[in-house]
C-alpha cells in the first residue's frame, strides 16, 4: 500500500521516538499538520516560530535527543533562523520541518516563498531541499542521525507542498550509511597515553570542561577522573553541571564573568585539560595571557575545532565520554598513578585556590532597602535545594543565574551560550517542561528580554505548563547599561526602558498568576508561594537599577585582569 509523503514523515517520526513536536501551521504545511492530528504526537502550538525552536532546543536537552520543529514557508520559515543559530552554536541536536511552495513554483518568488536551504545554509549541520517524494524518508532518517551523532547540531529539511501530498511505499528501515560522514568517537590509545602521563606529571593541573561534556553524558567519567587525581574543575557556561557546582574541586565558571578563582587558576596551572570545550572568546579574554605557562590536552569529537583558537599540545579527537573512559581505565592499571602521592604533589596548589577563594568569593554588597539580583538567584537555589531546572534570557540575568544557582547535575541548566539570544528563556522553559512534567522550571529573566517572546503566555496556558519565571527588573537593558557605566561616562543611550507593561497585570490578562517583590523581605515569601502554585507564574522583582555583574574581564584584557565588586 502506497502513503502519501505526509503519511510517510509521520511514520517516520514515530520510528524515530519523537513524542512532541513545537510548530506552528501554514498553508504549506497543512497536508502534514492533517496526518500529525492522527497520530500520537503532541504537537504544542507556539505563538512564534522563533519560540518553536527554542522550546525544541531545550526540550532536546533535558531528554537528551534531538527535539523537533515543524513550521510553514516563508515567514514562518524565517521567523526559526535565530532560534536555528543559537542550536548552532550551542552544537543542540534539533530537527527543523519546514513548508515550501510546490517544486514547480520554486524560483518563481510565489506567495510564502523563501529560500531557506539557502538562508541557514551557514548555521545548519546541514540541510536539504526534498525535490523528489522517493527522496523524502532517507532524507529524513539521514537528518536526525546527523542531528544527534558526532558534535550535534540543528537539521533543516524544507518540503515543497507536492512532494508531502505525493504517494510513496514506505521503504523497510535500515541502519544510516554516510561515507562523507564518519565521527570519530574512539580516541587514539597513544594520545591518551600522552594526556595520562601529563596528567601524573602535572603539579597545577585544571579541568576546563564545555558543553561536550553534558552532549556526550560524561559527567560521571569527568567527575572520577578529576575526584581521582584531585584536580580542580572550571565550566564553561554550557558546562554548568557537568561536574558538580558545589563540589570542593569545583572552581565555578571561568572567562568575562568568571570567579575570580576560576581565572586565577587556569591563568597560574601548568597543565590544562580541555573537555568538550572550544576556546570562546569570551572564556579566554587575551589569547597570549590565556594559560600561558600551561601544556594543553584538549578533547573533542570535532576536529576542526582543535587549535582553532588556541593551540594545543596533546590533541585527541574523540566523543568526551569514550575519550574520559580511556583515560580512566588506563590509570586504573598504570603502575604510576597513586591517588595519595597526587594528593600530595597538589596540595600546593589546591591550597593557593582556597586562598583565592577566601580572598574573592563571588559576592555582592547587600542593601536593606533594595532588592539585589544575586540575593534573588541565592533564594531561587535555596528555596528549590538547587533541583530546579533553570533556563535563562540572555544579558545581565543569565551571568547572574550562572554565577549564584549552582548546578549539581547536568542537562539543568538551558540557555543560549554561543549566539546569546534574549528571548530565548521563555520558550526554552517551556520546552524543559514538557520534557520534564515532574520538574520545577525557571526561567530566570529581564524585564527586557522577556518581552522579546512574552506572547508564549498564552503557549504556556494552553498546555498548562506552570513554569516559574523570575524577572529581575531593573527599568533597563542591564548588560549593555553596564558596559555604559564602565567604558562609555554613564551616556545610557537606547538602554533606559522608559515604558513596560506592568508584568503582574500581564500575567492576570493571559490566566497566569502575577506575584511582585519591591523590597528585601518580599523576596522569600513570593518565591515559595510561586513555587507553591501549580499555574504559569510570573516574579517580578524589582531590583536595584544599577547594580552590575562582577567579576568582569573587560574586551581585550587577560583574564586576569578582572574588575571586582
Amino acid at each position: 500500500m502506497k502513503v502519501t509523503g505526509a503519511q510517510a514523515m509521520m511514520k517516520c517520526l514515530e520510528e524515530q521516538g519523537v513524542e512532541v513536536i513545537f510548530g506552528f501551521p501554514g498553508g504549506a504545511v497543512i497536508d502534514i499538520y492533517d496526518e500529525l492530528m492522527k497520530t500520537d504526537i503532541q504537537h504544542v502550538l507556539v505563538r512564534h516560530e522563533q519560540a518553536a525552536v527554542h522550546a525544541a532546543d531545550a526540550y532536546g536537552r533535558v531528554k537528551g535527543d534531538v527535539g523537533v520543529a515543524l513550521v510553514t514557508s516563508g515567514p514562518g520559515a524565517t521567523n526559526t533562523v535565530t532560534g536555528i543559530a543559537s542550536a548552532y552554536m550551542d552544537s543542540i541536536p534539533i530537527v527543523v520541518f519546514t513548508g515550501q511552495v510546490p517544486t514547480a513554483l520554486i524560483g518563481n518568488d510565489a506567495f510564502q516563498e523563501v529560500d531557506i536551504v539557502g538562508i541557514t545554509r551557514p548555521c545548519t549541520k546541514h540541510n536539504y531541499l526534498v525535490k523528489n517524494v522517493e527522496d523524502l524518508v532517507p532524507t529524513i532518517r539521514e537528518a536526525f542521525h546527523i542531528a544527534r551523532t558526532g558534535r550535534p547540531g540543528p537539521v533543516l529539511i524544507d518540503l515543497p507542498k507536492d512532494v508531502v501530498a505525493a504517494k510513496i511505499k514506505f521503504p523497510e528501515p535500515k541502519p544510516v550509511k554516510m561515507q562523507s560522514y564518519r565521527p570519530t568517537y574512539e580516541p587514539h590509545p597513544g594520545q591518551i597515553q600522552k594526556a595520562c602521563k601529563a596528567m601524573l606529571k602535572a603539579k597545577k593541573p585544571v579541568v576546563y570542561a564545555g558543553g561536550g561534556v553534558i552532549a556526550s553524558n560524561s559527567n560521571e567519567e569527568l567527575t572520577e577522573l578529576a575526584k581521582n587525581l584531585h584536580m580542580p574543575v572550571t565550566m564553561t557556561l554550557m558546562g554548568l553541571g557537568g561536574f558538580p557546582g558545589t563540589d570542593p574541586l569545583s572552581l565555578g565558571m571561568l572567562g568575562m564573568h568568571g570567579t575570580y578563582t576560576a581565572n586565577m587558576a587556569v591563568a597560574n596551572c601548568d597543565l590544562l585539560i580541555a573537555v568538550g570545550a572550544r576556546f570562546d572568546d569570551r572564556v579566554t579574554g587575551k589569547i597570549d595571557a590565556f594559560a600561558p605557562n600551561a601544556k594543553i590536552i584538549h578533547v573533542d569529537i570535532d576536529p576542526t575545532s582543535i587549535s582553532k583558537n588556541v593551540g594545543v599540545d596533546i590533541p585527541i579527537v574523540a566523543d568526551c565520554k569514550h575519550a574520559l573512559a580511556a583515560m580512566n581505565n588506563y590509570l586504573r592499571t598504570s603502575a604510576d598513578f597513586d591517588s595519595d602521592d597526587l594528593k600530595e604533589k597538589h596540595t600546593p596548589f589546591l591550597s593557593q585556590i582556597d586562598e583565592w577563594k577566601k580572598k574573592h568569593p563571588l559576592g555582592y554588597i547587600q542593601d536593606d532597602e533594595k532588592i539585589k539580583p544575586q540575593f534573588v538567584v541565592e533564594k531561587l537555589h535555596q528555596l528549590t535545594k538547587g533541583d530546579a531546572i533553570i533556563t535563562t534570557e540572555v544579558g545581565q540575568n543569565q551571568m547572574w543565574a550562572a554565577q549564584f544557582y549552582h548546578f549539581n547535575h547536568p542537562r539543568a541548566f538551558m540557555t543560549s551560550g554561543g549566539l546569546g539570544v534574549m528571548g530565548y528563556g521563555f520558550p526554552a522553559a517551556i520546552g524543559a517542561q514538557m520534557a520534564a512534567p515532574d520538574r520545577t522550571v525557571i526561567d530566570v529573566a529581564g524585564d527586557g528580554s522577556i518581552q522579546m517572546n512574552i506572547q508564549e503566555l498564552a503557549t504556556a496556558r494552553q498546555y498548562k505548563c506552570p513554569v516559574k519565571i523570575a524577572i529581575l527588573n531593573n527599568s533597563y537593558l542591564g548588560m549593555v547599561r553596564q558596559w555604559q557605566e564602565l567604558f562609555y561616562d554613564k551616556r545610557y543611550s537606547g538602554t533606559d526602558i522608559e515604558v513596560a507593561p506592568d508584568f503582574v497585570k500581564l500575567a492576570e490578562a493571559y490566566g497566569a498568576v502575577g506575584l511582585r517583590a519591591s523590597k528585601p523581605s518580599e523576596v522569600e515569601p513570593v518565591i515559595k508561594e510561586a513555587l507553591a502554585t501549580n499555574n504559569t507564574v510570573i516574579m517580578d522583582f524589582v531590583i536595584s537599577r544599577e547594580e552590575g555583574v562582577y567579576p568582569m574581564v573587560p574586551a581585550g584584557k587577560a583574564t586576569t585582569e578582572m574588575l571586582l565588586v
